[in-house]
């Protein structure tokens, strides 16, 4: 028998798959999907000289709705921390497949460590990230998994 929150992290894995990670880079946005490579992305990458990245957003913690406000008012305060922090983002949106699910503004950010990218996605109530290397394989990590 599959207990109730294995079918609920199920479900929550297979919804984040189901979306596509826009960003918004110098030259046009560059979609994404998850464990796809882009051609995109890894050209970008290169032309940069950044070894990986991570896409998190600080909008609609533990995957529960928040008000648009809200939402802006968290997202702005990530954006001003990566700042803050040396980091260089870039803006993106995550567009889900089902229509039951709003997009999300996000963040892009080069070269920050994964570690890193984590506590950050903590701080903001995040159930995972995307993050990727310079192959430009776009990945699920779970903020659980990393304890």
């Amino acid at each position: 028998m599959v207990k109730t929150n294995e079918l609920a992290a199920s479900e929550l894995a297979g919804a984040y798959r189901a979306t596509t990670y826009r960003v918004f880079l110098p030259g046009g946005p560059c979609d994404l999907r998850i464990d796809e490579a882009s051609a995109g992305l890894v050209k970008w990458l290169a032309q940069h000289a950044c070894t990986g990245f991570a896409i998190i957003t600080a909008y609609n913690p533990g995957a529960q709705r928040v008000d648009e406000a809200q939402n802006a008012e968290r997202q702005s305060a990530l954006e001003c921390e990566l700042l803050e922090g040396n980091y260089e983002p870039y803006a993106g949106e995550n567009v889900p497949d089902a229509a039951d699910w709003p997009s999300e503004e996000t963040c892009f950010i080069p070269d920050i460590a994964l570690e890193d990218a984590f506590a950050l996605a903590e701080d903001y109530g995040q159930n995972a990230i995307v993050w990727g290397g310079a192959d430009g394989i776009p990945r699920l990590a779970w903020i659980e998994d990393k304890k």
